[in-house]
């Protein structure tokens, strides 16, 4: 058994949502006999990793700091093997543009859009340009943070008199914003285990109950949103959102398990929207939700998550 330090909390803005997950998998490891040292990962993150000095440390951070590669490269500094990417695929998943650009170059389907930064719109104009993008692109567009996870700063727009309000909703939480087009369909999930032989859990659908999309709160309020293995969906789709989940996390270079957030338009096609390294472990979780249709139960994820746990170098 290994003396395991859980990093959770942290100054993000899914601080409470990554203190659920990592009391979940402190449960986990506790039943699976490890020593578990929780750990805030606050200013004195690297103190409390000195002297706890764990064997490993199971990264429980969700958003920014500790899902960009911040806290994987002090691991790295550190030489303290940790569970999920590494530096590099952390920072381009984390990154909704740069993830976006890496899925076409490998012709993996991803909703076509733009980006922008604040200093666009300040300094050179950008808001000007708003009328192309929508031509371009058409209605609905989905407006979103760069660098956000849970949904925050999404916002769906119907209307082309909201899109400008969006976008500086969306700069409210990142100063690079993504506009791309919206693709109705349903919300599945795949979750991939990225060994050297690569392979996908059951496909979860996320069926938000009374809201546009699958938002913040249809995501953390209990009973906002059903979670299922969808019955209806034929084999081959299936298999082909796991073939796409699997090259979506391995272009990124993603190791561990990790989670691909797609759409199934209505005409059947597949499109990969995000990937996520550091997928939610809370009780309304899509991985734990994956887990429990495979017959592998919470503690055995945990205990793979921990075996997968590496260094960079």
């Amino acid at each position: 058994m290994s003396r395991v330090a859980v990093l959770k909390g942290g100054p993000s803005l899914e601080r409470e949502v990554s203190l659920r997950s990592g009391t979940n998998v402190e449960l986990a490891l506790g039943r699976l006999g490890h020593e578990v040292i929780p750990i805030d990962a606050d200013a004195h993150m690297v103190r409390a990793l000195r002297e706890a000095r764990p064997e490993v440390a199971f990264v429980a951070l969700h958003g920014r700091g500790g899902e960009d590669g911040t806290a994987q490269e002090i691991l790295e500094i550190l030489k303290i093997p940790y569970t999920g990417s590494g530096v590099l695929a952390s920072e381009r998943a984390m990154d909704k543009v740069v993830s976006k650009a890496l899925f076409r170059n490998a012709d993996i389907p991803t909703p076509h859009g733009y980006a922008f930064s604040t200093e666009a719109f300040s300094k050179m104009g950008a808001a000007d340009a708003l009328p192309e993008i929508q031509q371009s692109l058409g209605l609905p567009l989905c407006v979103k943070p760069a660098r956000q996870g849970s949904a925050l700063g999404i916002s769906i727009v119907r209307s082309p008199g909201d899109l400008g309000g969006a976008i500086l909703n969306a700069m409210g939480f990142d100063d690079r914003v993504l506009v791309e087009r919206f693709v109705p369909g349903r919300e599945l999930a795949v979750s991939v285990v990225m060994t050297k032989d690569p392979w996908a859990l059951p496909v979860i659908e996320a069926v938000p109950l009374g809201h546009d999309f699958y938002d913040f709160e249809a995501r953390y309020t209990p009973g906002e949103t059903e979670l299922r293995a969808p019955r209806d969906l034929d084999e081959a789709t299936a298999q082909d959102a796991a073939a796409v989940s699997i090259a979506a996390a391995r272009t990124l270079e993603c190791r561990g398990i990790a989670r691909v957030d797609l759409i199934l338009d209505d005409e059947g096609r597949l499109w990969v929207l995000e990937v996520n390294t550091i997928p939610g472990m809370t009780d309304t979780s899509l991985l734990p939700k994956a887990a429990e249709v495979a017959g592998m139960g919470f503690d055995r994820v945990v205990a793979d998550m921990l075996d997968l746990a590496a260094l960079d170098t």
